[in-house]
């Protein structure tokens, strides 16, 4: 599985290369790979239940593992990703050609679906989380990948902050979902179902976990990057809400269902949440006429009707929500694709200039027909039999809160099914009819294979419940579910039902038809305070508060920097003493009148350096100083020490005094820089701190196991009997090793700037004498 993850990265790698060589006929040549793919999941489907694990080893210092799942869930989506990836490769390939950067486009394409793949396979956390944040880096980069227009950068960077904000949340609910199960690997923890949730843990990690699912899912009130994001083009919107990144947030809580799912607080909060946005989405596809905005308003709709499913946990939603998963990406990717044919060969998007398209565009008029047909719910299509696993579910509900929810749902469905796939096409043809024509085969064949499909799988509903719905709902649930799919089961109370819902979305569609117009400008102003300006009055505010901080925290004087860093030192550090018993070493017999001297001679020289007013004095006061702390080593028996403090304070002080007296003079010019009242106190204060440590230090007993274990292993593991300098070179041999590239880094930045500073030099002269 580890293969089947990194082969799109590998085809990310060589999309330039391949459609520099190939031109427009690169896709043909790239969708080999996500074919492949896919030819792999089908033929390892039979193994989706129970399901197979398999792991690599990543970081095993760490018990880090590239852990990947191959179940009924994980199969499916690994399905829909390398499907539906195939097409919209063939589709982009029509849709973009003659692209100048149609190379880079399918780069970003494949890393995406690589880490579509790593998601839905990966069994550990921190692999998951890994290609959950890949998601969101390449989806901004999707999104924004016309970057000449200010608002394709303005929603990719509002898609990116939303998730990444959510991935945040996220990493922090993994981290204690691991710490409470004992676990990183998402088996392990749907085993530990009784021992997770009784942790009190559990709270903080499920909704700590429930923002990020819900930020990526764009549920409510995290969902204004999803409409935004169709600044993107339309093969990467038609990608996006079909059958990758918007499905992700809904993946992982079904993946989680097993461990986290059956609690009150799941209940209410998926329900509520999903609730909310499945109403909010249904309703706001009403108030639009941009044919791709009405389309991600009701995939808005359909992701809080996925996580209303979620919710109560038992088998007839979660039967229902796998079915509803299958048959939306199925018929929402066949219908973005048709409105990019429109967009793409009629001009325009926009529902209220594009009437009687039929004729001119018939075979894209027949892929969103069938694409309609799923999403109404009409008999023999897959969206019937979603609807029927629906109905299922609503009958289970003792309170009715899902029947009301999702019927309403369903009737503003129906009528945007109308919306999207009949009204462009039927009716007396436009002046956009007039100059369209039919989009070439790599536009057509997606959507018309997947239209078919839904009436394909709607057909024979058996097929699709026992080879994708079953084993997807026995990863959920644990154990399979029986699946008998009946087309019509007579005249009861849902059938009714189902009728009644069809005509209201006939009625709802027909009054927006006849007073959508209105509508719409009364709702103007309301949805222009929506959460989508809402998210810019945030940036605005953080922009604000950032710069605030800013002009507080950074006022350009370098001793109040030095004066927080020790206040916040001395804090932790006093934070940290209070825990537990704290005691002092005696101060002695009060030393010899040497040590006094040099004590006296060095606080005297510190004095100096702090009440400096020149930099070269500032240089040998504090030089001095070190002078005294080498002394102080003398004293105490090491000479060793002693010799390399001479040796660096001498140099420090001949190298300083020679490039100060290149620079201007350094003095206080104004009060606000001379330190105040409370710099003084904190310089002071981290000077008894750190003599009350060392007094602390001093107090406990001498522990000679390192010393011990250096002597005893500096011949035998480092072969030289100078210990000092084996451990630098051996046992320390990696921070040896940066403290020299820092060195070697600054040595050739110096030269850098002496060598510019020369060529400048020569440059002036050169001009003088010319």
């Amino acid at each position: 599985m580890l293969t089947v993850v990194l082969a799109p990265f590998a085809a990310a790698l060589l999309a330039p290369l391949i459609v520099s060589r190939l031109r427009d006929r690169a896709a043909l040549v790239l969708a080999l790979v996500p074919a492949s793919l896919f030819a792999w999941a089908m033929a390892n489907l039979g193994e989706a239940f129970p399901g197979r694990i398999e792991a690599t080893p990543w970081v095993p210092g760490l018990s880090v593992s590239l852990s990947f799942n191959l179940d009924g869930l994980s199969a499916l989506f690994t399905l829909l990703i390398t499907g539906i990836g195939t097409l919209v490769v063939l589709y982009a390939g029509g849709y973009l050609a003659g692209h100048v950067m149609l190379g880079r486009f399918f780069a970003i394409l494949f890393a995406f679906m690589g880490a579509m793949l790593g998601v839905v396979l990966s069994d550990n956390m921190i692999a998951l989380f890994v290609f959950w944040e890949l998601t969101s880096l390449a989806s901004y980069l999707l999104v924004g990948f016309e970057a000449a227009k200010p608002h394709a950068r303005r929603s990719a960077l509002q898609a990116l902050l939303i998730t990444g904000t959510g991935g945040l949340a996220l990493l922090a609910g993994m981290i204690l979902l691991a710490e409470a199960g004992g676990s990183w690997e998402l088996s392990d923890l749907a085993l530990a179902k009784s021992w997770l949730q009784a942790s009190p843990l559990y709270g903080p990690a499920l909704v700590l976990v429930l923002v990020g699912c819900f930020t990526k899912s764009a549920q409510w009130p995290f969902h204004s990057w999803l409409p935004g994001a169709m600044a993107a083009p339309t093969p990467v919107s038609a990608y996006l809400h079909s059958a990758t990144m918007v499905k992700a947030g809904v993946y992982l809580l079904a993946r989680l269902e097993p461990a986290l799912g059956g609690t009150d607080v799941w209940l209410v909060s998926l329900g509520l949440v999903g609730g909310i946005t499945m109403l909010m989405g249904a309703v706001f596809a009403l108030l639009e006429t941009d044919l791709k905005l009405v389309l991600a308003w009701t995939t808005v709709a359909a992701l809080g009707t996925l996580v209303f499913l979620l919710a109560p946990s038992f088998e007839p939603s979660v039967k229902a929500a796998m079915a509803f998963l299958l048959v939306h990406a199925l018929y929402k990717g066949a219908l973005f694709m048709t409105a990019g044919n429109l967009d793409h060969e009629a001009g325009t998007r926009d529902l209220t200039r594009l009437r009687g398209l039929a004729r001119a565009m018939p075979l894209t008029f027949a892929a969103a027909a069938m694409a309609a047909f799923s999403m109404a719910g009409l008999p023999a299509s897959l969206g019937w039999v979603a609807k029927e696993l629906i109905g299922l579910a609503k009958a289970s509900d003792e309170i009715g809160l899902t029947l009301t929810a999702a019927t309403a749902a369903n009737a503003a469905g129906f009528a945007v099914a109308c919306i999207a796939g009949l009204r462009p096409y039927l009716g007396q043809a436009s002046e956009a009819a007039a100059e369209a024509h039919e989009a070439p085969w790599t536009m057509l064949a997606g959507p018309l294979l997947l239209g078919a499909l839904g009436l394909v799988f709607g057909m024979a509903p058996q097929l699709a419940a026992d080879l994708l719905i079953a084993p997807a709902a026995a990863a959920v649930l644990g154990t399979k579910p029986a699946l008998e799919i009946t087309l019509f089961k007579g005249f009861d109370w849902k059938f009714l039902l189902t009728l009644a819902t069809f005509a209201a979305g006939a009625a709802i569609y027909l009054a927006w038809v006849r007073f959508g117009a209105e509508a719409r400008a009364r709702s103007a102003p309301v949805l222009e305070r929506g959460p989508d300006r809402g998210y810019d009055h945030l940036l605005a505010g953080l922009a604000a508060f950032a710069s605030w901080l800013t002009r507080l925290m950074q006022p350009g004087l370098l001793h109040r920097y030095v004066a927080a860093t020790f206040a916040v030192v001395g804090l932790v550090v006093i934070a940290g003493a209070f825990r537990g018993p704290f005691a002092l070493a005696p101060l002695g017999d009060g030393g010899k009148l040497i040590e006094w001297v040099v004590i006296v001679l060095t606080a005297a020289a510190a004095l100096a350096t702090a009440l400096a007013t020149t930099r070269l004095l500032a240089v040998t006061a504090l030089g001095m100083v070190g002078l005294g702390v080498a002394m102080i080593f003398m004293l105490w028996s090491a000479p060793d020490l002693a010799i390399t403090q001479f040796m660096v304070e001498t140099l420090i002080v001949v190298i300083l005094a020679l490039i100060l007296i290149r620079l201007p003079g350094f003095r206080i010019t104004s009060e606000a820089d001379r330190p105040g009242p409370g710099t003084i106190m904190i310089a002071a204060g981290a000077g008894v701190l750190v003599a009350v440590l060392m007094l602390g230090v001093l107090a406990e007993p001498f522990d000679p196991r390192l010393a011990e274990w250096f002597g005893a292993n500096a011949v035998p593991g480092g072969l030289g009997r100078n210990v000092v300098n084996v451990i630098l070179v051996d046992f320390r041999a990696l921070d040896t090793l940066g403290e020299i590239t820092v060195v070697v880094a600054a040595a050739l930045g110096g030269i850098a700037a002496m060598m510019r500073f020369g060529r400048r030099r020569a440059d002036a002269g050169g001009r003088e004498d010319r």
